[in-house]
Formats: structure tokens, C-alpha cells, sequence
């Protein structure tokens, strides 16, 4: 788990489907003395679990991944440069009871992460 001791949000602003909030990154953080010193990038695999424990604050559920029909990691994000980012993420709940999910990851016009998948409740 990634929140708190890596990044935080803010209360989710819900309207039907889909929620927006803002991250606050800990340019601190441990994990950047490897990735990369002097040059901190966030991780795409921590840009995932960021969307997927957001998701999880919404839902009020624990999920899976069960598939990411499409990950783009469009621009650097660099804590040092950007130590706050918005998130929004939309999903549908299917038959199965699974949920489509569409994330995006910005701050401005700087897109940094896109996510198109399905996480299973």
C-alpha cells in the first residue's frame, strides 16, 4: 500500500460514475534514491497502484487487476517538479459484477498516465 507513506489524496469529488482528486506526491520517498538519484521519477507500476487504491477509496472495496487493455505513460512525473497531480477515474460496473475502469493521471495540460482495464471487486 502506497498511501500515506508515498502519496495522498484528497477526499474524492464524485458525479455519478466518475471522481476526480488530487495527489500529493513525498518527493522523500525512499523508492526515488533508486529511481532515479539526483532524478526522481515516479514508477508507471506505482502510478497504477495509485489509481487502483483510489479506486478502492471510492468503491469502499478491495480489488484486482484482471486486465489493462491499455497503460500509456505520456510524460515524466517528477515529484520535485510536480509534487501534486490530479486523478480522475471513471468506471462502469459490467454483468459479471467487474469494473471498467478509465484513469488518467495529469497536472494542467501535462499528461502523465493513461489506464483503460478491468479490476474485479
Amino acid at each position: 500500500m502506497l498511501q500515506e507513506s508515498f502519496f495522498q489524496f484528497t477526499a474524492p469529488n464524485t458525479d455519478g460514475n466518475t471522481s476526480k482528486t488530487t495527489i500529493t506526491l513525498n518527493a522523500g520517498h525512499q523508492i526515488f534514491e533508486g529511481h532515479f538519484p539526483g532524478q526522481p521519477v515516479v514508477p508507471g507500476v506505482c502510478m497504477m497502484q495509485m489509481v487502483k487504491e483510489v479506486l478502492e477509496n471510492i468503491i469502499g472495496t478491495k480489488t484486482k487487476l484482471l486486465k489493462a487493455g491499455e497503460m500509456k505513460f505520456l510524460a515524466i512525473l517528477n515529484p520535485q517538479v510536480n509534487s501534486t497531480a490530479n486523478m480522475q477515474i471513471t468506471y462502469t460496473t459490467t454483468d459479471d459484477g467487474s469494473l471498467k475502469v478509465d484513469a488518467t493521471i495529469q497536472h494542467e495540460s501535462s499528461v502523465f498516465f493513461k489506464f483503460k482495464g478491468v479490476f474485479k471487486k
